[in-house]
């Protein structure tokens, strides 16, 4: 059976502001399309949360994006491999069942998380309720862009013997 496309998951809530960020770079790239469909999916995962547990099975790899709240400066992006994301004590934006460390500790433990994982984080100034990013977070849109080919380039290419 092949294997799966990597995925490129956005989640979070459009409605509070800098939440919606994994959203609106998921939309991003699709509007760019610049990458083969059959070996990259983009998914909207906006508000879904665990139920999104089934996407992950069979993934050689994921890319999650996502807004954060770690302590840095609004608009600053992160790139989190899995133990950070699970183990540093980073935060998701909002505390809510749909952020990435919650959806990353089920998929462990039921054994469906991919062998390859990254988090590209944008730290959100704000999560007040409304449409559209704050001013930092939309500038910081490019770099986060970057961030995300990096960790797909990364996660198409094949392991060196010996690596995780």
């Amino acid at each position: 059976m092949p294997e799966a496309p990597i995925l490129v998951l956005g989640i979070g809530n459009t409605l509070l502001m800098d939440d919606g960020v994994g959203v609106r770079l998921v939309e991003e790239f699709r509007r760019l399309g610049t990458l083969p469909a059959d070996e990259v999916e983009f998914l909207d995962g906006g508000t879904q949360g665990l139920s999104l547990l089934g996407r992950l099975a069979g993934r050689r790899a994921l890319v999650i994006l996502d807004a954060v709240k770690l302590g840095a400066a609004p608009g600053t992006v992160h790139c989190l491999t899995l133990e950070q994301a699970l183990y540093s004590g980073s935060r998701p934006a909002t505390d809510d069942e749909g952020n990435a460390g919650e959806l990353l500790r089920m998929a462990m433990m039921l054994g469906d998380l991919p062998d390859r994982v990254a988090v590209i984080g944008v730290e959100a100034a704000s999560l007040e309720t409304g449409l559209g990013l704050s001013e930092p977070v939309r500038q910081a849109m490019p770099a986060a862009m970057d961030a995300a080919r990096e960790a797909i380039t990364a996660a198409r290419s094949p392991r060196e013997p010996g690596r995780t």
